[in-house]
């Protein structure tokens, strides 16, 4: 009986995904959605990436029924999108769209009665998160009399307080010190171990990497890469390491195994030819200079980032 309910209950929280499929939209001869398809599980945070104009604000307006698309579906649990879904999905954009002369309270009040709140419930509500965000002295001050990141705070709770099942966060760490983005982060992780399904948009691949199951890589609103972040690593990799060594940086011209070079304030990343070992390249490079340090790195997702969106364009 344990065991029916438990696979009952896994199969109640995989059922919960949102399904984009041959989306487009046109302005008029300009395609901000080129056909596009991705799909964004529950329990996982999925990168919508892409430099500004690539269609990433259109796809999400598109989901959350602000922009009609021209062509496509959407569709969450197997369903389209209607105003039931549109009460699952909280969203936090990244312009803040808070009413600045309300007092803080109000604000989060009147935009979870939109999500169907009953008034009772938003104000328990609203106190536990103002609170676990340290802000519930807040809760009488004026939008416009709070700072840049208790802003954030008032705009990521009202993301929130009403529990969604779809997660659509962009830019959420803006206007965050560090400690305040840890702190976010973890309520972001605490969203995916209760199965949310979570899209997260953001110039900082830093963080997109670190959080990132599944990306999505947008330009010119067309898909220039997808899938799994470690097997887009594994098929991006290509041969990289990264070295400091005393002498002159451009004695790595003279190397027929270097395809190019990077250079950081401490170290040099390097790129390999395909296949051509590492260790052999150490081999030759000590032989010229004295190595201080030689390690054997992955792709960073800003590297696959930068690299794409160059080839794409070369195009």
């Amino acid at each position: 009986m344990i065991l029916l309910i438990e696979v009952t209950l896994c199969t109640i929280i995989l059922k919960k995904m949102l399904e984009i499929k041959n989306l487009s939209k046109n302005y008029g001869n300009i395609k901000a959605i080129d056909n596009l398809s991705f799909k964004v599980n529950s329990g996982k945070i999925f990168g919508l990436l892409g430099p500004n104009g690539a269609g990433k604000s259109t796809t999400i307006k598109s989901i959350i029924n602000v922009i009609k698309p021209n062509d496509g579906q959407i569709l969450f649990d197997g369903n389209p999108i209607n105003n039931n879904f549109l009460n699952r999905i909280g969203y936090l954009p990244e312009e803040r769209g808070l009413y600045k002369k309300s007092k803080v309270i109000d604000v989060i009040s009147y935009l979870a009665s939109l999500k169907g709140l009953h008034p009772n419930e938003i104000i328990s509500r609203a106190n536990s998160w103002l609170a676990k965000l340290g802000v519930i002295d807040l809760r009488n001050r004026k939008i416009e009399e709070l700072s840049k990141g208790n802003q954030q705070k008032i705009q990521f709770i009202c993301a929130v307080i009403h529990n969604p099942d779809l997660l659509i966060l962009d830019e959420p760490f803006s206007g965050f010190d560090p400690i305040n983005q840890q702190e976010i982060k973890n309520f972001i992780l605490d969203f995916l171990d209760n199965g949310k399904s979570i899209i997260l948009s953001t110039h900082q691949m830093d963080t997109a990497e670190k959080l990132c199951s599944d990306i999505l890589l947008l330009n010119n609103g067309k898909s220039v890469l997808q899938g799994s972040l470690q097997e887009i690593k594994q098929n991006f990799g290509g041969n990289h390491i990264r070295i400091s060594f005393n002498g002159d940086q451009n004695i790595l011209q003279s190397f027929s195994e270097v395809i190019s070079y990077e250079t950081f304030s401490n170290f040099i990343e390097v790129h390999l030819v395909d296949n051509f070992p590492p260790s052999e390249f150490l081999k030759k490079l000590v032989q010229t200079v004295s190595v201080n340090h030689f390690t054997i790195i992955e792709p960073t997702l800003e590297k696959i980032f930068i690299d794409t969106i160059k080839n794409e364009k070369s195009k």
